[in-house]
């Protein structure tokens, strides 16, 4: 009996997410250490040695450094993080879209739905898999099949659907809120690599001086470079963000047109 409570406390949605938080810093950080960084740090070396040998060489720029920096490995992280959580969402969205295609009310030309059709209705959706019976279009006509059967009104049909697709609206947006956090925490990482690479940059301003310059231009490239990748990372994040809020606004948006259409215009009393 505790087994079952502690399955019903832990939401499958929460586990999901932290699974993919951990295997996405266990795979940026892996390709980090074994790529991306004994790939800078060879660049550089090179690098350097030509500009030894050559005071008018040019130094050359490496994706590798560009993002080798801890900052920026953050961000491929989160970034990772909020595709996987888009991904378990946009498998939601896939499934209502699927659903909506269905044939739960078949849709015959304006042949009418009397209370006894409303009682087929309701075995059938009960016949559906569980995770089904999860999916927004099932919850809805159960709604409006349990509202039916109480307030035998169809004014009382129409207002429960209503209803339950504009409070489905605002829990799938309130849900977004962990990926707009994502969305914001990176350009704000990108920032902390700005502040860090501009104090190591002044810290080293002596040597400046003195002619060697090589300790603040690198550290003003972990500077820029962490902006710059936060703001590029940023900008794809939020841009697959809006088309997940498109996606879930149109299947709320089509449930309620497929109720009004499929069932409350047909009903009869």
């Amino acid at each position: 009996m505790n087994d079952k409570r502690m399955k019903r406390a832990i939401p499958v949605e929460f586990v999901y997410q932290v699974f993919a938080l951990l295997l996405a810093v266990i795979i940026v950080h892996a390709v980090y250490v074994s790529v991306v960084r004994p790939n800078a740090d060879a660049f550089q070396r090179v690098e350097a040695e030509r500009m030894q040998a050559d005071r008018g060489y040019v130094q050359q720029r490496s994706l590798y450094v560009v993002v080798r920096d801890f900052e920026q490995e953050t961000c491929f992280i989160l970034m990772l993080w909020a595709f996987a959580i888009m991904g378990y969402k946009g498998v939601s969205a896939y499934q209502e879209r699927r659903l909506l295609e269905s044939e739960l009310i078949e849709e015959e030309a304006d042949g009418p739905i009397t209370p006894q059709d409303m009682q087929g209705l309701s075995r059938r959706i009960q016949s559906l898999p569980a995770a089904t019976q999860r999916l927004l279009l099932p919850r809805t006509l159960s709604a409006a099949v349990h509202r039916f059967a109480a307030s035998d009104t169809i004014q009382g049909v129409s207002a429960a659907v209503r209803d339950l697709c504009q409070s489905e609206g605002e829990r799938l947006e309130s849900e977004l809120s962990i990926i707009r956090y994502i969305a914001w925490a990176i350009p704000s990482v990108g920032f902390i690599g700005t502040v860090r690479g501009i104090s190591d940059a002044l810290a080293q301003a002596h040597r400046a001086v003195e002619g060697d310059i090589t300790g603040v231009t690198q550290s003003l490239g972990v500077a820029f470079n962490s902006t710059f990748i936060a703001l590029v990372i940023s900008i794809i994040v939020m841009f697959f963000v809006h088309q997940l809020q498109l996606a879930q606004e149109r299947v709320v948006l089509e449930t309620e047109d497929y109720c009004d259409r499929r069932l409350i215009r047909r009903l009869r009393r």
